[in-house]
């Protein structure tokens, strides 16, 4: 390895994005929203959507911004003032992002999330839908937690975690964490001076969380180690994460050419295999779909998806997103994969065409029971 490129090439070859950037550089430490450093990094996002890349914005800042809007210099303890701050902050929040974005010929949008959206099956499965839609729009997703409504994240949570868990959401290649540290050393260069930077690891390595001082420590509490974790949890889609200094001139361009800004940690499993180990292993079946010869010979034979119009039958009882098994006409299972609709609703849609749906369900949702992208052939299908 050179001393200016990464070994890995997972950031030249990423396709989808997602990148973090920490309230210290958004509101340049507090004192309000930073137009400049904002506008340079949508400058740097428009470049990356233009080479082909689908890009999503996690940013901080929306209390900063708020505490300042409404003239308070101290932040306040009592949670209802720390929501209303959070309430005025999103506005400027996303009208700054919206005019960056503009200027360099992106489309944007605001996106609240809570742990909690991610946390139920449905409300995740929506706000995955909608961010891919988004993405295949060419709009930038900016989101924010919704500190507005939800009391933990504004006293515990952190940015880093909803980066690594939007990384999951939409499968993305890499996660990008922009912050106000050069990196991970292998101990606190304030304290010892034998430390020495890390410049590429493997994301989950255990030795990592005890060089960011361990969830208990004082460097640990919302510092480097929510961002080690954060690529911990990443890395579990198969998304490599980088953690760099925000304020590195064309960070984000310099890193998708391969150059070694920050430290690298890479996923250990590739994303399509990650998900597909997942749902391959996956004991848990709430129940299966049978489907004619037709259907069974694309499933298999041309790795097709599975559309409802080849079902024949539905057993069980389970809800869109769960994983279930695809049989053939004799019974035996030849794949698995999320479902995308529910096992009442898949009833009514067995032998019927897209077109259908609507009258049917009245609503249009995907046009198959299981998208290819989420299914998986069984051994014995293989």
């Amino acid at each position: 390895m050179t001393s200016n490129t990464f070994t890995s090439t997972v950031l030249r070859d990423a396709r989808r994005i997602v990148v973090k950037v920490g309230s210290s550089l958004v509101t340049n430490e507090g004192r309000g929203l930073d137009e400049q450093a904002i506008g340079e990094w949508c400058r740097q996002l428009a470049a990356l959507v233009r080479d082909g890349r689908e890009v999503v914005m996690v940013s901080s800042g929306a209390i900063a911004e708020g505490m300042k809007r409404l003239g308070w210099t101290r932040r306040p303890k009592e949670i209802n003032e720390l929501q209303a701050a959070a309430a005025v902050g999103q506005m400027g929040l996303a009208q700054i992002y919206e005019t960056k974005l503009r200027e360099n010929g992106l489309g944007s949008a605001q996106v609240l999330l809570t742990h909690a959206d991610l946390a139920d099956r449905e409300r995740y499965l929506n706000g995955r839908s909608t961010l891919l839609t988004l993405l295949g729009l060419g709009v930038v997703p900016v989101i924010n937690e919704n500190d507005t409504v939800v009391n933990d994240e504004i006293k515990f949570g952190d940015n880093d975690t909803l980066g690594a868990l939007v990384a999951n959401l939409v499968e993305a290649d890499a996660l990008v964490i922009l912050t106000d540290q050069k990196g991970l050393y292998t101990a606190d260069p304030r304290k010892d001076p034998s430390a020495t930077f890390v410049h590429e690891s493997q994301a989950g390595d255990p030795a990592l969380e005890a060089m960011a001082g361990g969830a208990g420590s004082s460097i640990g509490r919302g510092g480097m180690i929510t961002k080690i974790l954060a690529a911990k949890r990443a890395a579990a889609s198969g998304a490599s994460t980088v953690i760099a200094w925000g304020r590195e001139p064309d960070a984000l361009l310099r890193l998708v050419a391969g150059e070694s800004i920050g430290t690298l940690l890479v996923a250990q499993t590739a994303k399509h295999q990650a998900r597909k180990r997942w749902m391959a292993d996956h004991l848990q079946m709430r129940g299966s779909v049978t489907v004619d010869a037709g259907a069974a010979a694309k499933v298999r034979g041309e790795g097709k998806s599975l559309l409802p119009i080849g079902m024949t039958a539905v057993e069980g009882d389970f809800s869109r997103g769960d994983v279930i098994a695809i049989r053939d006409p004799k019974g035996t299972e030849l794949a698995r994969g999320l479902a995308n609709y529910s096992s009442a609703e898949a009833r009514l849609l067995c032998r019927k065409s897209s077109s259908e749906f609507e009258r049917l369900l009245g609503y249009a949702a995907e046009p198959e029971m299981v998208h290819r992208d989420n299914l998986v052939l069984t051994p014995a299908a293989g």
